[in-house]
């Protein structure tokens, strides 16, 4: 039971994630050409992550949301907020353009943010 409880979560997860990382994209494509790239990466991720974290609750791992969870959250995604910042300059500085660096940056943060997102609403569930 626990493998299939987590092979849901885990497809849950991922709708999430690519609906949370379209809106993150989204938002980041259309503001870089106006801004800086950073301040348009760290608004779109700002605003894809208040969709994320409702979404993840009531949908991925079906709790509802808390002081508790909300905060577990906030803190899992600022340690992937600044894995994926960090990442962003490092792509763009090898060279990466601004439309793909974003999406490298994905590939490499999406896995570490579910198990850090797993582990806050497995832990901290709702009193």
């Amino acid at each position: 039971m626990q493998k299939k409880e987590t092979f849901g979560e885990m497809i849950r997860f991922a709708i999430v994630g690519t609906t949370a990382a379209a809106i993150h994209y989204a938002i980041y494509w259309i503001l870089q050409h106006w801004i800086n790239v950073n301040v348009a990466y760290t608004i779109g991720y700002v605003l894809s992550f208040l969709v994320n974290y409702w979404l993840t609750a009531h949908f991925t791992f079906k709790e509802k949301t808390s002081a508790k969870n909300g905060i577990g959250f906030g803190g899992a995604h600022l340690v992937n907020y600044l894995l994926h910042i960090v990442l962003f300059n490092f792509f763009l500085w090898i060279g990466l353009s601004r439309e793909l660096a974003p999406i490298a940056v994905l590939a490499v943060a999406v896995p570490t943010n579910f198990v850090m997102v797993r582990f806050v609403f497995k832990h901290f569930k709702h009193e």
